[in-house]
């Protein structure tokens, strides 16, 4: 057996909660248990994880906030293990998941690890296909990062002490869809992410509620906020000022993407004259 925790937040989820649960107890790396963090159900998902005969499994309560860092930072605090995997209630590990993870994180020295994923988008009748063909090398740094979010939640193992010194996810409102984004760059600037580039999961997605890839001032708007507060962090965090280039490089993204932002609101505002 490993020494990793598994968390998966989760809102009344149901009829698809148990299919995640059970890709994680199935691992040919088995975790030491998995975390179920409620973030207030009204349905019987309670009861299903209950009727789970499996010590491993343990069901979280907590109270609705609509925030997913939320219940997954509670995860985060219960949790006894060495690693954390963060797996959403509508993915799905493939077996080997966590045993390649392991390998190659090991293979590479770095203390966080993630891999593609078989994307099954919704409004197309769940017909999968591999996420994305980024062509990344085998790890992600903090400057790739910070041009785009290549990582997805549902693919992450990260040790807990990394994730301790970025105090966990954010709960700004303003980050809501974008928390994970916010934790992996501050994780990034302790470790780089080992990266699979192989399918490890089922990744449910529907573009109409998905900010990878989009251009739109939305978008602009939200990497403006995961800046802001990568640069709040390092500054209350003291941040170790022989790292400062990390913090350089945050503040000349930060007024890039506002330039880019004031200039799709001009042309919005162009084309209805």
């Amino acid at each position: 057996m490993s020494n990793i925790s598994v968390i998966i937040p989760t809102w009344n989820r149901i009829k698809i909660l148990e299919n995640a649960i059970r890709s994680a107890l199935k691992q040919t790396l088995p975790p030491i248990e998995v975390l179920i963090c409620d973030d207030g159900s009204t349905d019987n998902s309670r009861e299903i994880v209950k009727s789970i005969n499996d010590s491993r499994v343990r069901w979280i309560e907590g109270k609705h906030s609509g925030n997913p860092a939320i219940p997954r930072n509670r995860g985060i605090k219960e949790s006894q293990g060495e690693w954390v995997a963060f797996l959403d209630s509508d993915d799905e590990w493939l077996p080997e998941k966590l045993e390649k993870q392991i390998v190659h994180a090991n293979k590479m020295g770095y203390d966080a690890v993630c891999s593609d994923a078989i994307r099954y988008v919704l409004s197309q009748n769940y017909s999968g296909t591999v996420l994305e063909n980024f062509k990344l090398g085998e790890s992600i740094s903090f400057f790739e990062l910070l041009k785009i979010n290549y990582i997805i939640c549902s693919s992450v193992l990260i040790k807990k002490n990394i994730v301790n010194k970025c105090k966990g996810f954010s709960e700004w409102e303003n980050l809501i869809g974008m928390e994970d984004y916010s934790l992996w760059l501050r994780a990034a600037t302790f470790t780089n992410f080992a990266y699979i580039n192989e399918p490890l999961l089922i990744y449910r997605d529907d573009p109409k509620f998905s900010i990878r890839g989009s251009i739109s001032s939305s978008f602009h708007e939200q990497k403006i906020n995961v800046l802001k507060s990568l640069i709040f962090w390092m500054y209350e965090t003291n941040y170790n000022k022989s790292n400062k280039i990390y913090l350089d490089l945050t503040k000349r993204m930060f007024w890039y993407m506002k330039k880019e932002k004031l200039k799709m609101r001009i042309k919005q505002i162009l084309s209805k004259i």
